[in-house]
């Protein structure tokens, strides 16, 4: 999965992803909700202190930069429960 950032406004809402260097708006409001980490299946315990079974998850709708005439994409983005960085997730999809 590839590597992106989110910036927030102050008030901690998400504004932007930063990704491949370049600034995608969020367009809407993303939608979140978190979804069980599917460790039994690669083991036969719980990874040892690893207190967290889920991960977050936010679907946004982006545009490049602040042209309001680029196509929006649509991208789910995983937050990494250990350092809390934030990847892209499965292909992007162009919002109708």
């Amino acid at each position: 999965m590839e590597q992106v950032y989110i910036l927030t406004s102050g008030g901690g809402t998400a504004t932007t992803v930063v990704r491949g260097g370049r600034n995608w708006q969020i367009a809407e409001e993303p939608f979140r909700w978190f979804e069980r980490v599917p460790w039994w299946e690669n083991a036969k315990r719980m990874p040892r202190g690893q207190g967290r079974v889920d991960v977050e998850v936010l679907q946004v709708q982006v545009r490049l930069g602040s042209n309001a005439m680029s196509s929006l994409a649509t991208w789910e983005l995983v937050r990494d429960g250990s350092g809390g960085g934030w990847y892209l997730r499965g292909e992007e999809r162009v919002a109708a």
